[in-house]
């Protein structure tokens, strides 16, 4: 049995001490409004996390091979633009496409390539042409955002693109009650990819190239793994995630602009290290990136919830990623 002492605390406090200052946050915001305890609220938060769980799971990837990726939000947002514009009510009085009716998956399929080859790209400049990943993702993100404004101001022009279809819009905002907890379906679908994700990370040899990778890039090669290639098939995976969970963001807010996404990447990587995925690379679980975005997102809902101005809530938005980073380097210090 291990002993009590200072010792034991202080290590228990550096493993757990983002979940100790979430925990407190979640204590100051029930106090502030005890109805924020309820399962209407539960089932909202599980509701937001969905599209955002699919897209934190591409770039967990990312990040266990020792990279990030700047462009996340962008590429989001260009998938919810690019949908959205398919998919809207033929009646609806300012439809882009007059007579366009397209079946639901094929929107959706054509974001989800379009961020696919977009992270192919990026994918290639980090493998290929040895470019850093905060500088290939930086510029992805500058360029798509780029695109993203030029197909909207050519085809929306200043007005949100709204009217979305009710079989878009349901995937997202419909969904069933379990014991008077509503859970949408889009929540089963981002499950569903969190279970796929952890059987390619788990089940597979290029799950065990990401992890070898990005524990020592070096050790991989000399172990025969071809790390280029490992590489380029996370990206895409992770472009492939960025368009779904893009597409139906949009249909989960029931409009699209070329300012949706903004600032979703750091919400995705805070997330990942909130749920243990090490920015240094060779560590994280699915688990963890599922617990991550749910507990930012009981923070992020729970400030709003209390009418938290928005200021405040990027002061703490910023405390708790320098947090989990600083913790997450203390507790690989202490292991080394």
């Amino acid at each position: 049995m291990q002993k009590f002492s200072a010792k034991t605390v202080y290590r228990f406090a550096v493993h757990n001490s983002i979940y100790i200052f979430l925990f407190l946050m979640l204590v100051v915001i029930v106090i502030m409004d005890p109805s924020f305890l309820s399962l209407t609220t539960l089932g909202i938060i599980m509701g937001q996390s969905a599209s955002k769980l699919i897209f934190a799971l591409g770039v967990a990837g990312l990040i266990i091979m020792g990279g990030v990726d700047l462009s996340v939000g962008r590429q989001v947002g260009l998938a919810a633009v690019l949908s959205a514009s398919l998919l809207q009510a033929p009646d609806y009085f300012n439809v882009i496409f007059p007579g366009l009716n397209l079946p639901l998956l094929v929107p959706v399929a054509l974001a989800m390539t379009v961020t696919a080859l977009i992270s192919f790209v990026q994918g290639i400049m980090v493998s290929k042409i040895k470019v850093p990943p905060f500088i290939s993702s930086l510029g992805t993100s500058l360029i798509v955002y780029g695109v993203c404004c030029i197909y909207y101001d050519k085809f929306a022009g200043s007005a949100p693109i709204g009217g979305l279809r009710e079989d878009f819009t349901a995937v997202s905002q419909q969904g069933f009650t379990v014991l008077g907890l509503k859970i949408s379906y889009l929540f089963i679908i981002a499950m569903f990819c969190a279970f796929l994700v952890w059987v390619i990370w788990n089940k597979t040899t290029l799950g065990k190239n990401m992890f070898a990778i990005g524990g020592n890039v070096n050790s991989a090669k000399v172990s025969g793994v071809n790390v280029s290639k490992n590489m380029l098939i996370m990206y895409i995976l992770a472009g492939l995630l960025y368009g779904l969970g893009g597409a139906f963001e949009g249909a989960r807010t029931g409009s699209a602009s070329n300012v949706l996404g903004q600032s979703y990447e750091l919400d995705a990587m805070a997330a990942c290290v909130v749920g243990g995925v090490s920015m240094k690379g060779g560590v994280g679980t699915i688990a963890g990136v599922i617990i991550g975005v749910i507990i930012l997102q009981v923070i992020n809902y729970g400030l709003v919830f209390v009418r938290v101005s928005a200021d405040v809530q990027y002061i703490a938005k910023g405390a708790i990623i320098l947090l989990a980073v600083m913790a997450d380097a203390k507790k690989r210090s202490m292991i080394d």
